[in-house]
């Protein structure tokens, strides 16, 4: 008997000479009409040359995959355009209609400058895509993408890491945090990372030991018994503490303190070019 097999998803291609989140935005809005439908979703995004605008159309075609773009420098458009008849792609154009209609109601052309959108009101639109990126990558959540986090948490269960990532973010800093567990290695995509863009977040036992203690009274089910007794969580701790030495992780004693002075002595470790835009 023959296997079967699953059918790949559809594939659309995102086509942007800024950020892509225009268009982003837009074919999602689309896509919630088509719930039950998966597709693979890949970004193009700062394409601000035809001959790489033209070089994306053809994969495009080649993989038989459907465009969205949002472009709007007039020689990149027009030759995408061109390509995207010439090789029969389907094609949504994100602003197209609108900058045609918005150009003969006002009577005047479009600047055609790409992420004009982006600068206007790039300190917002940081801080959602920093929240859109933390709630991806909450408690080790999308290893794969770690290499695109601004800085990623590591430590305990329970060591204020979620909370603190959230919060970052809220400044527009893309932060994952990853949890340690005792007697397991590190995860490989962890040890890939800059070690100056990896915090680990350490508690005194005691303390901690009154955190796991009272989430274990507020839920039905009990983790393992080592979780909320003190001379495990001691053991515990050494161990992590060890091996974010080892790695040359910089570490933040986060006993008793607010999450912003937290987050505040993580932007002040970060390199610069993490934090010279918050």
């Amino acid at each position: 008997m023959a296997k079967s097999h699953s059918k790949p998803a559809p594939r659309i291609v995102v086509l942007s000479g800024g950020t892509g989140r225009t268009a982003e935005q837009l074919l999602r809005a689309a896509l919630a009409q088509f719930p039950d439908n998966e597709v693979d979703i890949v970004y193009k995004s700062g394409v601000k040359s035809v001959k790489k605008a033209v070089k994306i159309i053809e994969k495009v075609a080649a993989e038989g995959a459907m465009l969205c773009h949002s472009l709007v420098v007039p020689s990149v458009r027009h030759a995408v355009d061109t390509e995207v008849r010439r090789l029969g792609v389907p094609c949504i154009d994100a602003l197209g209609p609108a900058l045609s209609l918005l150009g003969d109601h006002l009577d005047t052309v479009p600047r055609g400058r790409a992420g004009l959108l982006y600068e206007l009101h790039r300190e917002q639109l940081d801080r959602m895509d920093a929240v859109d990126f933390t709630l991806a990558h909450d408690d080790g959540k999308r290893m794969q993408e770690l290499k695109e986090a601004d800085v990623t948490l590591i430590g305990a269960s329970r060591t204020s890491k979620s909370v603190t990532c959230f919060y970052l973010a809220s400044r527009g800093i893309r932060a994952a945090n990853v949890p340690l567990i005792p007697k397991h290695d590190p995860p490989a995509e962890l040890l890939r990372l800059d070690p100056k863009r990896v915090i680990g977040l350490t508690m005194n036992a005691a303390h901690l030991e009154s955190i796991r203690q009272t989430r274990l009274d507020r839920i039905s089910h009990r983790p393992v018994a080592s979780y909320a007794d003190l001379p495990d969580i001691r053991a515990e701790l050494r161990e992590i503490r060890e091996l974010m030495d080892a790695n040359e992780w910089e570490v933040i004693d986060v006993s008793y303190k607010a999450t912003e002075e937290i987050a505040d002595q993580i932007i002040d470790i970060l390199p610069k070019s993490s934090r010279s835009k918050k």
